[in-house]
């Protein structure tokens, strides 16, 4: 007869056993955390003061699972669930990377779930386990002498990505962007300068007790210091967007003018679309596709909280956007193309455990199907943006390379307009950011023209 599995009651308002089951959901069903967080707050009743610290929890654990397992390894025998892996793996992110929780707290709180979840005798191996780590401590990294192993231990990444990363941009940089992917993200927003400038929504913001700074590198960005950009009546009203710093750079390269008529090939959810209608002053015309009919109605919920009425939707898929649209119509196309998100991992963390090798060969081929069909609606003398938010030199680089040697009527232009330090980081119209290079994400950008 089969033992019948214990049911789990959702313990309301208890942080760690909501991260633990973020951090179950996550490695189960391949679900994204980002995704979890707001669900979980609210199946659990998480208050606002303990908010910070269940995304530090869930993104902490998750981001170095493979150095909390070193350091779990002396201590296991055997084979143990999966549940109870995860529920170690949290308590010894706790112990090791954060300071001002105690340690008898970290292991009374992972016993207590293990009684609820499991029985008595989980609860003591619990106990046994982090108690031992509390009295004799972990092991040291320099016991691994492979230099490539112990770079992919101590920041948590993929041995395989870490050979790539270093064969494509040696060690140095390498190491900095590995280390810059367990940093948590900054929240940036972007200034609708439709409705206000820069300075107004700083001074709204600040009516609400939000503290924001212009950033030093895009100037319609701002770093919010404090509280939370959705929940404000300066967001609700459409003065600002919620994006990342480096995803403005396409729209502001692609620069398409007031009048023009621009394609956004990959549109959802739909933070370039709008920002290039607020650089084209909300006067010409956008038709912003995407694959997925559902996710369109993002794009359309964008545009009316922020007063944008220029943007047209569609359900296109853009590898067959040629044959649906007339051709050589557009004067300016944006392809931010599907990729592997290896610029992004800082903000999923999940990223680096679910990608495979394999995955960029597919990517690659998707990416060129999307150019080729962009080339064959641009007008001649046109503007096209290829952007990615990876940093894989195969779906950056190699794309271009190869879109180029197929289509000689293309060509890379200089890119212009984005502020000084970035311009001189570009190479014949092609600009790879890091992660490190200013807090924000990955980000590739490349520039075409279409010669007449």
């Amino acid at each position: 007869m089969r033992k019948k599995k214990k049911s789990i009651h959702i313990w309301d308002g208890n942080v760690r056993d909501a991260a633990l089951s973020i951090l179950l959901a996550v490695d189960k069903n391949q679900a994204y955390s980002n995704l979890l967080l707001n669900q979980t707050i609210n199946k659990y009743h998480i208050e606002a003061k303990d908010r910070a610290l269940l995304t530090e929890l869930t993104y902490g654990t998750l981001q170095y699972k493979y150095a909390l397992d070193y350091y779990l390894e002396p201590y296991i025998r055997g084979k143990i669930e999966q549940w109870i892996r995860w529920l170690l793996r949290l308590s010894v992110y706790q112990m090791v990377y954060l300071s001002k929780i105690p340690e008898h707290a970290i292991v009374h709180e992972a016993v207590e779930i293990a009684k609820r979840r499991g029985h008595k005798g989980i609860a003591s191996m619990v106990n046994g386990i982090l108690r031992s780590i509390t009295r004799m401590g972990i092991p040291s990294l320099e016991k691994i002498k492979d230099p490539i192993e112990r770079i992919a231990i101590e920041t948590s990444h993929p041995r395989w990505i870490v050979e790539m990363f270093v064969d494509s941009y040696g060690l140095e940089k390498t190491v900095a962007m590995l280390k810059e992917n367990n940093i948590p993200p900054k929240q940036t927003v972007r200034v609708n300068t439709l409705k206000a400038t820069v300075g107004e929504a700083i001074e709204l913001l600040a009516q609400e007790d939000i503290q924001a700074e212009q950033s030093k590198v895009i100037p319609q960005c701002l770093n919010l210091l404090n509280g939370q950009a959705a929940r404000t009546e300066t967001f609700r009203q459409g003065i600002i967007t919620i994006q990342d710093e480096s995803s403005m750079m396409p729209a502001i390269v692609l620069n398409p003018k007031p009048g023009e008529r621009v394609l956004d090939m990959c549109a959802a959810p739909g933070g370039k679309t709008t920002h290039m209608a607020e650089i084209m002053k909300n006067e010409g015309s956008i038709l912003a596709t995407d694959i997925h009919p559902h996710k369109l109605d993002l794009i359309e919920e964008n545009c009316a909280r922020l007063g944008i009425n220029i943007v047209e939707t569609a359900p296109i898929d853009g590898r067959k956007a040629a044959e649906l649209l007339q051709p050589e119509s557009f004067d300016a196309i944006l392809v931010d193309a599907p990729c592997s998100g290896l610029g992004v991992m800082r903000r999923k963390p999940d990223i680096k455990y679910t990608k495979r090798e394999e995955d960029f060969d597919r990517l690659h081929e998707i990416q060129l199907e999307l150019l080729d069909n962009a080339e064959k609606l641009l007008k001649p003398g046109g503007r096209l943006v290829y952007s990615t938010c990876t940093v894989s030199k195969k779906e950056n680089e190699g794309t271009v390379e190869a879109f180029l040697a197929s289509h000689p009527e293309m060509k890379l232009v200089p890119i212009n307009h984005l502020p000084k330090q970035l311009l001189e980081a570009q190479h014949e119209g092609r600009l790879q950011v890091f992660p490190q290079d200013f807090g924000s994400d990955g980000f590739f950008v490349a520039a075409f023209e279409k010669v007449k």
